[in-house]
């Protein structure tokens, strides 16, 4: 963006100058010198390891470490919070709450692991305010998303970091109920219908999907499917297979990797049947399945070309590409799809 340029943002925010004062709590303190209300512990790490279904060794014994992906745990406050904290979160909160932006939702978090953390670590923390996006629209409303990143510590030492992203945002309002049917009164009563009124509306478009989250960990994995090709992460020292993508190996942490090409045949290993309310471009209910590849990895996608009602754990399925609009396509797997 060059210096004469400004974000797009509304007439009413121009004339109040809201976004100049939401980006100055930009590089703001959120908390400094914060610390973790407990040392790294084996007790957490278990209790972590067994809701995520991870029995790697690694996190057990003697010599064990915390999933990587803890990080921002040994920084939480629980339910009494932190006393350390700076108030410039609130304040920014405060104005957006007083522009309409009432309320807020987790959008995605961006985690970099610099050094492991095991039990006994003395956790510190130091959280700035990183960004605030000029306003967007959403599905859910509109508002401003808010960027903050959390430098970790472990004795002193940087362990990680953690961004966390939100949005505060106004409600978009609900489309009207659609009126109750009328019978139609006979033509004699009514009289001949004008032209005016035998105009229709133009249908709208159809909904789009929610597009995928795209970052550098997994963008290879989509470059292939728009290819319509399904790679698999294969480790470049254990050779260990690996779906989704990730920045490393689970068992052996190299970050050295290339990729295989699934050969598509896989079967039913669990499913779910979706049946809530109706959300754009869905129409439940439809299964969802885990999918166990041939290669011996494991997704998630849908179930297609049998009843939702039919799907079976065991159930053969074939890869295929399904087209959703004109951007976007999705792999999903095929019923019936032995060889």
């Amino acid at each position: 963006m060059s210096g004469t340029e400004r974000p797009a943002t509304s007439r009413a925010e121009e004339q109040d100058g809201l976004y100049e004062r939401l980006v100055a709590f930009e590089g703001r303190s959120a908390a400094t010198a914060g610390t973790g209300k407990d040392p790294v512990n084996l007790p957490m790490i278990r209790h972590w390891c067994e809701a995520m279904g991870d029995t790697h060794p690694a996190y057990r014994g003697p010599d064990a470490v915390a999933p990587p992906t803890m990080l921002q745990a040994w920084t939480m406050g629980g339910l009494s919070g932190h006393t350390d904290r700076s108030s410039a979160y609130e304040e920014l909160f405060a104005l957006l709450d007083g522009a309409g932006y009432t309320s807020v939702v987790a959008t995605d978090c961006e985690q970099e692991y610099l050094r492991p953390l095991r039990p006994g670590d003395e956790i510190g923390f130091d959280t700035v305010i990183e960004s605030v996006s000029e306003r967007k629209t959403t599905k859910l409303g509109t508002g401003h998303f808010v960027t903050t990143r959390t430098d970790v510590r472990a004795g002193g030492e940087l362990a990680g970091t953690h961004r966390f992203r939100i949005l505060k945002y106004a409600p978009a309002a609900r489309p009207d109920r659609k009126p109750a049917a009328r019978t139609a009164e006979p033509e004699a009563r009514s009289g001949p219908r004008s032209g005016a009124a035998d105009a229709r509306p133009e249908p709208k478009p159809a909904p789009r999907r929610p597009r995928p989250v795209v970052n550098r960990d997994n963008a290879g994995f989509w470059e292939g499917v728009a290819a319509h090709r399904l790679l698999i992460q294969r480790c470049g020292d254990c050779a260990a297979l690996r779906l989704p993508w990730l920045p490393g190996c689970a068992g052996c942490g190299s970050r050295e990797w290339d990729t295989v090409e699934a050969s598509g045949a896989g079967t039913v290993f669990s499913y779910v049947v979706m049946h809530h309310p109706p959300f754009p471009a869905f129409d439940p209910p439809y299964a969802v399945g885990l999918i166990e590849l041939a290669e011996g990895v494991r997704m998630i996608s849908n179930v297609v070309g049998v009843p939702y009602d039919k799907v079976r754990i065991g159930m053969p399925v074939r890869l295929e590409f399904l087209r959703v609009d004109e951007e976007l396509e999705l792999p999903v797997f095929r019923a019936g799809g032995e060889d």
